[in-house]
């Protein structure tokens, strides 16, 4: 077996929601599921050796589906690549009484090359978001579904005074913190929210129709990954336009 210089990883999460079985299932295994909390857009050809496509600003990977039963366990990942990358996501469920459940996510595989401190580093903050974005998903929007709204801005270079600035937009006096209420204001529209999930490089605010997440980009800008419940939560373009604002 061929030796690459690199990293052999593994990212545990779980949590407890007030979700069924049925619900996670779907939110897992279905494209407008994945779509409602995972970045970019998605489609899943189900079954066992079915395929999850993903499509994120550029990346499109397919991947092999190696375990599917329904309302338990869920793998699919990457073939690896010439210099070693792979990646692999399992999901499993467990139902407990009173209709909530148990969900576990274990992404795993390598990372090739000497620098892959960063993009490690990457890895694991967004991951933490994502995984979040899937509980608050099957806990407030379970059978809605979301349109994914993904916008760059521009190069940071501080980015504590980036995330100050956000803060500040929100109506915060310093970085966004866990529990925190803001305000989100795009397009003349002003909506109150809450903000669920905040870790170095990501900030997660929940509102009554919307997942608004902000993402340190690796080696890059502040990204936009949101996920809209309604039609009036705002394009692309406002979105790109909004971040332009705040980083300047």
């Amino acid at each position: 077996m061929a030796e690459f210089t690199g990293k052999e990883f593994e990212l545990r999460g779980s949590a407890e929601v007030a979700a069924t079985p049925e619900q996670i299932w779907a939110a897992i295994a279905t494209g407008p599921g994945i779509d409602s909390w995972y970045m970019g857009r998605n489609e899943v050809e189900g079954g066992l050796g079915g395929v999850v496509r993903g499509s994120f600003a550029g990346y499109e990977p397919d991947m092999a589906i190696t375990a599917w039963d329904p309302l338990e366990r869920l793998v699919y990942g990457t073939e690896t690549e010439p210099d070693g990358r792979r990646i692999a996501y399992e999901f499993l469920i467990e139902g407990r009484d009173g209709g909530s459940s148990v969900v576990r996510c274990v992404t795993s595989g390598f990372l090739p090359g000497d620098d892959w401190e960063d993009e490690f580093e990457a890895m694991t903050a967004g991951g933490a978001l994502f995984f979040r974005n899937l509980a608050e998903y099957v806990t407030y929007f379970a059978g809605r579904t979301a349109t994914p709204v993904t916008a760059f801005g521009p190069p940071v270079s501080d980015w504590d005074r980036l995330w100050a600035a956000l803060g500040a937009e929100l109506g915060l006096p310093g970085r966004p913190e866990e529990g925190d209420r803001v305000r989100v204001e795009l397009a003349g529209r002003s909506v109150e929210g809450v903000v669920y999930a905040v870790n170095p490089q990501t900030v997660g605010v929940r509102t009554a129709d919307a997942l608004y997440c902000f993402l340190q980009g690796f080696h890059g800008p502040l990204i936009a990954c949101h996920h809209v419940f309604s039609a009036d939560g705002g394009d692309e373009q406002n979105w790109q336009e909004w971040l332009g604002r705040l980083s300047a």
